[in-house]
C-alpha cells in the first residue's frame, strides 16, 4: 500500500467509513508506516472542525402563534369534581349539566392548512437537525475511538519523536532492507521501524533484544507478513544499549538467549 493509498483510507476512517475489510488494510498499515500518522491526525481534526460547525438549533420563529391557533381550535372542558369524574359514565357530566358551553365553531380551513403546514415545516426541521446532530455525534466518537485506540507502538513513537532527547538511527537488514530504530533515553523507550526484512517459516519469530554490559536481554517479539515491520521494545533501554534482532522459534528463544546470529545490530552510542 502506498501513501496515497492509506491517505485514501484515513479519511474513510475519520468518517466511520471504512467496510472491514478496509479498516483491517488500514490499521495493518497504520502499524507499518507510523510516519503517517499525521494524515490520521489531519483528517481527524477535520472531522472535528465539521462536528463543531454544527448549529444550536432555534425554536422557529412562528411558534407562539402556532400555539395560539391550537388553543384556539381545542375546545375547553368545564370544571367538575374529582370524586364525580371518577363514577360518571363518559358524557354524563355534560347531560347533566345545565353550564354546558356552547360548541365552538370549527376554525376556518385557512388556519387548519396553516398549523398543518407550519407542524410539517417543523417535523422537517427537526429531522434535519436531528440528522446533523447525529451525523456530528458520529464523526466525534470515531475520530476519538481512533485517537484512544492508536497501537501502543504509534503512541510510543509520538511520544519519542516529541521527546528533547529524541534520536534515531538506520542500518541495513542482512540479506536486504533497512531498520530504523528511533529512541529517547530520558523516556527509556526504543521503537523499531523495519522494511524488507526477510521471510521467515511459520514456526519462526522475530526477537528483540537490549545488548548491554556483552549480554543480551529479551525486549519481545514480532512478526511481519509482509517484510515490514514497526515493534515497541519491552522493557527501558538503558544508554550504550545495542538494538538487535535475531531470527527464533515462534514466541521467542525458549533458552533466553539469542540462537541465530543478529540481522539487525544498531548501536544508540
Amino acid at each position: 500500500m502506498n501513501e496515497e493509498e492509506f491517505a485514501e483510507l484515513a479519511a474513510g476512517a475519520a468518517l466511520n467509513a471504512l467496510s472491514p475489510a478496509d479498516r483491517e488494510a488500514f490499521e495493518a498499515a497504520r502499524r507499518r508506516h507510523p510516519e503517517w500518522e499525521e494524515l490520521v491526525d489531519a483528517d481527524a481534526a477535520t472531522a472535528a472542525a465539521l462536528a463543531d460547525a454544527v448549529a444550536d438549533a432555534v425554536p422557529p420563529l412562528t411558534l407562539r402563534s402556532t400555539l395560539l391557533s391550537q388553543i384556539t381550535a381545542t375546545p375547553q372542558l368545564p370544571a367538575m369534581p374529582a370524586s364525580a369524574a371518577a363514577v360518571a359514565e363518559p358524557g354524563a357530566a355534560w347531560s347533566e349539566s345545565s353550564d354546558r358551553p356552547a360548541p365552538e365553531p370549527p376554525p376556518p380551513t385557512a388556519v387548519i392548512q396553516a398549523v398543518s403546514r407550519r407542524r410539517w415545516t417543523r417535523g422537517i426541521v427537526a429531522l434535519a437537525a436531528s440528522l446533523v446532530l447525529l451525523v456530528a455525534l458520529g464523526l466525534g466518537a470515531a475520530t476519538i475511538n481512533d485517537y484512544l485506540n492508536r497501537p501502543a507502538e504509534v503512541v510510543a513513537l509520538q511520544q519519542i519523536e516529541d521527546a528533547p532527547d529524541a534520536q534515531s538511527a538506520t542500518v541495513e537488514v542482512t540479506d536486504g532492507g533497512t531498520a530504523t530504530a528511533h529512541w529517547s533515553e530520558s523516556l527509556g523507550k526504543v521503537v523499531l521501524v523495519s522494511q524488507g526484512l526477510p521471510q521467515i517459516a511459520d514456526d519462526e519469530s522475530f526477537e528483540l533484544w537490549f545488548v548491554r554490559d556483552g549480554g543480551p536481554v529479551s525486549a519481545g517479539t514480532f512478526d511481519s507478513a509482509d517484510g515490514e515491520a514497526t515493534a515497541l521494545l519491552d522493557g527501558a533501554m538503558q544508554p550504550g544499549d545495542v538494538i538487535a534482532v535475531t531470527i527464533e522459534p515462534q514466541g521467542g528463544s525458549p533458552t533466553g538467549e539469542p540462537s541465530t546470529d543478529p540481522i539487525v545490530a544498531i548501536p544508540t552510542a
